[in-house]
């Protein structure tokens, strides 16, 4: 019996050996959901070896038992993977936009970039302003660069062109990293950081979009009241029946704060309290796990908003409808006459910037070629072009 008993200590040392790399790995890799699955396969090997070198399984009976209960392991340990699983196989629409496809002056490929039919009246050689802004806006201002700044390459993350989230850009502005941003205006913390820092934002608007809520395709409701609307995101209004939908509870997602799309919900609530974001508990490497505001997941019971233009032009998403909001539809024409009740401004800002040409590249951008420029991006201008 010595041997067999040394055979199982060490087959058990070695196990917890590589079962510590595996761990590791999947640890490093985000991969928790998995643990459990992986910690209960290998217990199960090294028991079912075991009971073989002691001749457990001697009889029929005990082998049925040891596979419903290995079976019964496993299939308890494999639940939330094949809820991760699941989830990760909604659609969302916060998908990765290749913002390569945008990117000025690009050669031998495919670019989505707008042009001006004609020479720009404004040309800039050098001490050019540094840009940053919101995603949904580089299309716009990759082409004013396009057309105003000198050839070369500008590339998105790391030039004087770059392109980041819209809480990220008021944090360059703010520390001087760049000259200007594009976005939506400043959320209440972002002026108040502002402030704290002595600084004077200027924002002059150069365009209106539409701040639009979406749901599920498949989703009977087409309209929505604002005060509807209010009362979702207040909590007050919880399930989709009472507002002429299925018997279905409302997922309403939120976006992270001081984004431009939340800033435009904490202006759309006013005074009202907005009720907590759902959560969500993200993998990251080294095993880490932060809880951070869930991203939209296009399940048949959701809500969310954004922008119209980031929604229709830049991911495309098919499997999502723009809602109306008190009967009006979101489009270019209904922003132009301001019969969607929630269409707005976007900014370019500055924050005391002494570059020579921040001014000029700013009026261009308000001159009739620069509003024409705004509309073939695919916006509304603010001024007639």
């Amino acid at each position: 019996m010595i041997a067999p008993i040394a055979f199982a200590v060490l087959l058990l040392i070695a196990l917890l050996f590589f079962t510590g790399i595996g761990l590791l790995y999947l640890l490093f890799m985000g991969l928790i959901h998995y643990i459990p699955l992986a910690l209960s396969a290998i217990i199960i090997l090294y028991v079912w070896i075991v009971m073989m070198i002691f001749h457990f399984f001697s009889t029929r009976q005990r082998k049925r038992l040891f596979g419903i209960i290995a079976g019964g392991v496993l299939l308890g340990a494999a639940v939330w993977p094949i809820m991760q699983i699941y989830k990760d196989s909604i659609s969302t629409v916060d998908a990765e936009v290749e913002v390569r496809d945008y990117e000025p002056f690009t050669i031998g490929q495919e670019s989505k970039l707008a042009v001006l039919d004609e020479a720009a009246t404004l040309e800039l050689k050098d001490d050019l302003p540094r840009i940053d802004g919101a995603t949904a806006l580089y299309p716009l201002y990759a082409a004013f660069v396009q057309a105003v700044y000198p050839s070369k390459e500008y590339n998105p993350y790391d030039s004087e062109v770059m392109v980041n989230t819209t809480p990220i850009a008021y944090e360059n502005l703010f520390s001087g990293e760049v000259d200007i941003i594009f976005a939506a205006g400043p959320s209440d913390a972002q002026m108040k950081v502002a402030e704290q820092l002595g600084l004077e934002l200027k924002l002059t608007p150069i365009g209106r979009e539409a701040f639009v809520f979406f749901v599920n395709q498949k989703n009977p409701v087409d309209n929505l009241e604002l005060k509807q609307i209010q009362d979702i995101y207040a909590g007050k209004i919880t399930n989709w029946e009472e507002v002429g939908g299925k018997n279905e509870s409302i997922r309403a997602f939120q976006r992270p704060a001081d984004s431009g799309s939340q800033t435009g919900l904490e202006r759309l609530m006013g005074d009202i309290p907005i009720m907590d974001a759902p959560k969500e508990n993200v993998p990251e490497g080294m095993g880490g796990i932060i809880s951070e505001v869930s991203k939209y997941r296009n399940y048949k019971n959701a809500i969310g908003y954004t922008f119209r233009y980031y929604s229709t032009e830049m991911v495309g998403n098919d499997e999502i409808k723009l809602l109306a909001i008190d009967g009006v539809k979101p489009t270019k024409e209904t922003i132009r006459t301001d019969d969607y009740p929630i269409a707005s401004e976007f900014y370019v800002i500055t924050a005391g910037t002494d570059n020579p040409n921040t001014e000029k590249f700013i009026e261009w951008m308000v001159s009739p070629q620069g509003q024409k420029l705004v509309e073939k991006v695919g916006y509304v201008p603010v001024k007639k072009p």
